[in-house]
């Protein structure tokens, strides 16, 4: 057979089976004939590889030094496989895929060579996959041919198959390979040199902005003041995973130095209900992926997956397989407090690089998360001593100045704090709190409070005061954060260092109202502080007030928060009054607005040049 005839014959052979999927299409109940004819085709294929390959046999080699007619053969054959018209996988002993041609690639929605390497029954449907290597065994030390019928799925897509196998000896290989010809029976093809649309850019926008959606929700979810406060931040999370980025979420949170179950959600259109409690039951230290996250404080993704084991086993085997994986990912929940594993069917896209990022954030958020609750346990010992640590008795005289204060204890004992101390040349003032309530948050806004004092005696700047108090608290170790504000009086200058704390009000003689920088980042999170600085010179008549969360997020009967709009209409009324006046002012519009309730302390410092 000369090249010509070849080449009709492939192009002959790719018009009939177009042919047969039209069939199929046409008669989707009735796959009996079109199957019998498909099979037809196969063996017409494998005679005309066999033609070929007894010419290439025949064909006379060029002496050395000149082009190899091995290699003429090697790219004919090549261009023979290439140019197919039905799905072939070439596989070695272990069915480790070594080449594909492009019209399995067109099929299961792959780049060129992406399952190059890659395990291939892993694509096969799970009830067929001890059949498929009980074949593949067969062939290859019988040579009998073999095929059956199963489910591929890749991708995203599933695919109905006729699989034929036959046993391949190729030059130059140590190893004999098999040929695996994949028919479909139940599956639409794209049209040949179509673009996937999973590549097309619009595609790829979508699952960015998808990305960053996540981040978004989960960032709110998690900052809601009730996943503060109550143990509900991991559970929500792992439902909103579950809902819209995997089949299944498996939460192992790191108790007394081992990982522990915490939470397993299964798919919610399948009767999983047996399969999640020996999901649950399962030990994560025998977890290969989980004891590998936890140890190197990194994620790992599992494209396809290539070992069943990863996960552990229960009674029924590899919790992979029982569960129909098809991709895996992992990612630790913080910095080592536990590890977040998702798992995606072989029948939905697999997991990528970027799913992996994102993934790496939302464990860092539920880490983040998980340790704030935990520090917001409320503990009533010794909780009067610490409420009264927190703020002074009485206000000391300022000169050039009059000062005025109000503090109201919240539902429980509370961490707001407020002072006014001598400097070196001048006065001081503090205001903040720790991020919590009950003892320990008040014992570290004492701390606080204690440090901004005592630290002003060698400083002529409020900032390195400041960034000192969170290293001091940094070392300490306590996982609260605190958001503070400090500032040094000195004549009618005022500089202040603010570390995550709301913006001071500056009044004005005439009512208008301006509000500081503030801003930076609250004490106790990082070593190294992020501060936020400022120098506002305070003429006399003009009002600097200074206030704490709890009276911003104060709340009427419809949920609205006070707010620092409502806060600069009062103080623009009270223009040209003395501060005890302005911070009385203040607590009866709260406490109006509230309906007289106090849930969070309120704490209002002010400070007017005479």
């Amino acid at each position: 057979m000369t090249m010509p005839d070849l080449d009709h014959a492939l192009d002959a052979l790719e018009g009939r089976v177009a042919s047969l999927r039209e069939a199929r299409a046409a008669y989707p109940a009735d796959l009996g004939p079109t199957l019998d004819a498909a099979l037809a085709e196969l063996d017409t294929a494998a005679e005309l590889l066999a033609e070929a390959r007894e010419q290439l046999s025949k064909a006379p080699r060029r002496p050395a030094g000149k082009k190899d007619g091995s290699q003429r053969e090697l790219k004919l054959l090549r261009q023979v496989f290439r140019a197919f018209p039905v799905p072939v996988i070439v596989l070695d002993g272990g069915g480790m895929v070594r080449r594909i041609n492009p019209e399995t690639s067109r099929m299961l929605g792959s780049p060129d060579g992406y399952l190059v390497g890659r395990s291939f029954p892993l694509l096969v449907d799970v009830s067929r996959r001890a059949a498929f290597r009980s074949h593949l065994t067969s062939v290859l030390q019988i040579g009998q041919p073999a095929a059956f019928e199963t489910r591929l799925s890749h991708q995203g897509r599933t695919h109905t198959v006729q699989l034929a196998i036959s046993r391949l000896t190729m030059p130059g290989e140590p190893q004999q390979m098999v040929a695996v010809v994949a028919l479909p029976t139940q599956v639409q093809l794209p049209e040949p040199g179509s673009r996937r649309p999973e590549l097309s850019d619009g595609a790829l926008l979508m699952a960015a902005a998808r990305r960053q959606d996540l981040l978004a929700r989960m960032g709110s979810l998690l900052l809601d003041e009730e996943a503060l406060r109550q143990p509900v931040a991991l559970p929500r999370a792992t439902r909103l995973l579950a809902a819209e980025w995997a089949d299944w979420v498996i939460a192992d949170m790191v108790r007394d130095g081992l990982p522990r179950r915490s939470i397993v959600a299964g798919p919610k259109n399948l009767p999983v209900a047996e399969l999640v409690r020996q999901v649950e039951a399962t030990a994560p230290a025998g977890a290969q992926v989980v004891t590998q996250v936890l140890e190197r404080r990194s994620g790992v993704v599992h494209e396809m997956v290539d070992d069943e084991t990863l996960l552990g086993f229960c009674a029924e085997g590899p919790l992979l397989t029982v569960m129909g994986a098809g991709s895996l990912l992992c990612v630790p929940i913080g910095d080592g407090d536990g590890a977040l594993t998702l798992v995606r069917a072989h029948d939905r896209p697999p997991f990528t690089l970027a799913d992996l990022s994102v993934m790496q954030d939302v464990g860092m958020q539920l880490g983040l998360a998980a340790r704030a609750q935990s520090s917001f346990q409320s503990r009533s010992r010794a909780a009067d001593a610490l409420s009264a640590s927190v703020a002074p008795r009485s206000l000391p005289d300022v000169p050039g100045y009059e000062a005025a204060a109000v503090y109201r204890p919240g539902s429980s004992v509370g961490a707001e704090f407020y002072d006014v101390f001598p400097v070196g040349g001048g006065w001081g003032f503090a205001l903040g709190g720790a991020a919590g309530k009950g003892e320990e948050a008040a014992s570290v806004s004492a701390m606080v409070r204690g440090g901004l004092r005592v630290l002003s005696v060698w400083e002529s700047d409020p900032d390195p005061v400041v960034r000192k108090v969170n290293e001091a608290l940094v070392e300490q170790g306590t996982g609260l954060f605190v958001m503070a504000v400090a500032g040094f009086v000195k004549g009618r200058r005022i500089r202040m260092s603010s570390a995550g704390h709301h913006p001071a009000a500056l009044v004005q003689p005439d009512g208008y109202v301006r509000f500081t920088a503030g801003g930076g980042v609250p004490l106790g999170i990082a070593p190294e502080a992020e501060t936020s600085t400022e120098e506002i010179t305070l003429a006399v008549g003009e009002t600097l007030v200074l206030y704490s969360e709890g009276l911003i997020s104060s709340r009427n009967e419809l949920g609205e928060p006070y707010g620092e709009e409502r806060l600069a209409d009062v103080l623009g009324r009270c223009a040209g009054q003395g501060p005890s006046t302005v911070v009385k002012a203040i607590e009866e519009d709260r406490s109006a607005f509230s309906g007289g309730q106090v849930w969070d302390e309120i704490v209002v410092l002010a400070l007017r040049g005479v």
